[in-house]
């Protein structure tokens, strides 16, 4: 077997191009490339079009470009990133494959991806539904427990409207982001198992799901609740516990987050009214992640936070952690967020 020919790319073109691999280029249309390809010609060292998007290839294109990505010497165009970001979203295990995007860009993938998947299960909270979502989060987490870190591009990605999944993905990244810099020493030690993360991030995304059975109608009312509407709306917790059997998600770290996120260690919470010792962690978490979420967007009867203001809100709000609390302030000053307010993701 002959061995593959290093090809001497110049360092500038990452800026405005990334290299594909095999694996990309099999989730491509075989006939019809979704966006513009470009070959990198050794003997001029430049970038020249080898197809546009959507452009139908011969079989002699077809054989010729799987040839050119094995030598490495196939790319796209970083300008094209939103086309790249959607094709990659509906097939997301890519991202752990392909080592030429940005964590930025990654980001927008991950954003886009889990989003429209936690739109969807809400639509339909059935088992089937719940695969596709789980697959997704567990592409996430093996992303994020090889380097925690990675955390902060996503926190820059949250969404600025409030919606039920748009809630949720938020809930999800900050909650993950508060825990991990909370327990930064023992992630980096290796004494956070796997499996807790897994569980942990599930339940996170999923901490609402209760909602999906509150009419839309009660959801988005932009005046204030009548006491039946207000019950239906608390009820979301113990709702959302019953699916938890019937979608067979019945771990502790799951359960604990859908229970537990409306819960606050003073006993004003609901709908146990639990005290102290009797919130856990993971709940603590959830708990300000949800509200922080919910204070951090535009909503329909509600104007959005600053996140630093919102974070020394719940500082002061003695219902909440103040450790954790105080991690959050912490967090947003490490993502740049004491600066600026959230970012839009790409459509």
């Amino acid at each position: 077997m002959t061995e593959k020919k290093k090809v001497d790319i110049p360092d500038a073109l990452d800026e405005e191009y990334y290299q594909i691999n095999m694996d990309i280029l099999e989730s491509f249309s075989k006939y019809r490339p979704p966006l513009d390809l470009f070959r990198f010609m050794e003997d001029v060292a430049r970038i020249v079009s080898f197809c546009r998007g959507g452009e139908r290839l011969t079989n002699e294109q077809v054989e010729s470009l799987a040839q050119l990505v094995e030598e490495g010497l196939i790319f796209v165009s970083r300008a094209d990133h939103p086309i790249y970001v959607k094709h990659i979203s509906y097939q997301l295990d890519l991202v752990l494959v392909d080592k030429n995007l940005h964590e930025t860009e990654v980001a927008d993938i991950f954003t886009q991806a889990l989003t429209r998947r936690l739109a969807e299960f809400f639509d339909q909270p059935v088992p089937l539904v719940l695969v596709r979502l789980w697959t997704d989060i567990m592409v996430l987490t093996e992303y994020l427990f090889k380097d925690i870190h990675r955390i902060r591009a996503l926190t820059r990605r949250l969404h600025t409207v409030h919606s039920l999944e748009n809630h949720s993905f938020n809930s999800g990244i900050m909650g993950l982001a508060i825990h991990t810099k909370f327990k930064a020493q023992q992630y980096e030690a290796g004494d956070i198992k796997r499996k807790f993360f897994d569980h942990l991030a599930v339940g996170l995304f999923l901490h609402d799901l209760g909602m999906s059975k509150v009419p839309n109608f009660i959801r988005v009312k932009d005046k204030g609740l009548t006491q039946d509407e207000r019950g239906k709306l608390q009820r979301h917790t113990q709702i959302g516990y019953e699916m938890l059997a019937k979608l067979d998600l019945k771990f502790l770290e799951v359960e604990e987050c859908v229970t537990d996120h409306h819960e606050r260690i003073t006993g004003t919470g609901y709908p146990q009214r639990k005290m102290g010792g009797a919130v856990g962690e993971v709940g603590r978490v959830c708990a300000l992640a949800d509200s922080y979420c919910a204070m951090t967007v535009k909503r329909v009867y509600a104007e959005a936070m600053e996140p630093m203001k919102a974070a020394a809100a719940l500082v002061q709000d003695p219902g909440y952690d103040a450790e954790l609390s105080r991690h959050l302030q912490a967090l947003l000053v490490m993502t740049g967020k004491h600066k600026q307010t959230t970012e839009n993701p790409p459509k």
